[in-house]
């Protein structure tokens, strides 16, 4: 039985694995494809292609010549299928949930989220036409995600029988078994994200590949290129004049909702002993409402700090602004003390 320490080390080996960044270890990569083929009971490739990023991958595999069919099934599916099967057996129904939660789900959300996105970005660059979209899916549905398996990789950690794949997740981004030959990808080389591990950088790509293949983002929303050069001359005016309700929410963010009530002329819309309520109308959007408030408790200087709390737009009142962010009403919000 894996011990609950080791499994938190697993994790966070794991967790570096997925987010690594920069060029591939080609000669360790390529040894864990041909310890996977070998333990498929396959011969191992008599090819192996390297590409800048999974979409010129997916080019290449597009273009291969006497590559014979895919086998994923054989080198990544079936032996997965095979160590959970085998594991499950071991710890039995409530085990095996438990090394999961320990594991695989500790880094599932962040990078299915993260594969999601690059095949959207690949689908969105290479099918240029709605008749390729189908052909670029099928190409994407070969591929063998390298480091972004790391969440059911770090469930296994003491597997041989996944030892090649393990191999690669370590040293190389995806990577395309066939019969005869292989497409690996590099990994990329900058991944930016925020502190929900979304995609997110305000001033250039989020995920940049070698060959200049890019996804653009702000907090997890996917944002146009020229969109960002934009941030850093925000105006009130220009706020408001975007039609995307998405972008517009990105500027404010950006912009920060303060300054733009601020540079706006918003007006007041409630007042009293907890603060001051806000709310800034948008249009093909909800509200966005706020509550100004001053921290009671001075500064060293003995200047007091004003906050901005954001609430549901159903909000009437300051005080039940503020209550709701203690998760009362605001006929249960009666502090004894403030600070």
């Amino acid at each position: 039985m894996t011990t609950t320490g080791t499994m938190t080390r697993d994790v966070t080996s794991w967790r570096a694995v997925a987010s690594a960044t920069g060029r591939a270890d080609r000669a360790a990569a390529e040894q864990g494809i041909r310890l996977a083929y070998r333990t498929a009971g396959l011969a191992e490739p008599g090819r192996i292609i390297w590409a800048d990023s999974p979409r010129a991958a997916v080019e290449a595999a597009g273009q291969l010549a006497d590559a014979g069919k895919s086998v994923r099934e054989e080198v990544r599916t079936r032996p997965w299928s095979q160590e959970r099967r085998r594991k499950y057996d071991e710890l039995g129904a409530m085990g095996w949930a438990a090394l999961w939660s320990a594991t695989g789900a500790q880094l599932w959300e962040t990078t299915s989220a993260l594969a999601e996105r690059i095949r959207a970005g690949v689908v969105a660059e290479l099918a240029t036409k709605p008749e390729d979209e189908t052909a670029v899916r099928l190409l994407l549905l070969d591929a063998v995600l390298g480091q972004h398996d790391a969440a059911w990789l770090a469930a296994f950690e003491d597997s041989e029988r996944l030892a090649g794949l393990a191999e690669v997740a370590r040293n190389a981004g995806w990577w395309w078994p066939y019969e005869n030959a292989v497409v690996v990808a590099e990994r990329p080389e900058a991944l930016h994200r925020d502190e929900a591990g979304r995609l997110d950088r305000g001033d250039g790509p989020a995920l940049a590949y070698p060959d200049g293949f890019a996804l653009y983002a702000w907090r997890g929303m996917p944002v146009p290129a020229a969109f960002l050069d934009e941030l850093s001359a925000l105006t009130p005016e220009r706020i408001r004049e975007e039609a995307n309700a998405e972008l517009r929410r990105v500027m404010l963010e950006h912009f920060g909702y303060d300054r733009y009530l601020e540079e706006s002329g918003a007006e007041p819309v409630h007042r009293d002993e907890t603060g001051i309520l806000w709310r800034i109308p948008l249009t093909g959007d909800e509200d966005v409402v706020m509550v100004e408030v001053v921290n009671s408790t001075p500064e060293p200087d003995g200047t007091h700090r004003t906050y901005w709390l954001r609430v549901p737009p159903s909000t009437r009142t300051a005080k039940d602004g503020v209550a709701w962010t203690f998760g009362l009403g605001g006929e249960q919000y009666a502090p004894v003390r403030q600070t």
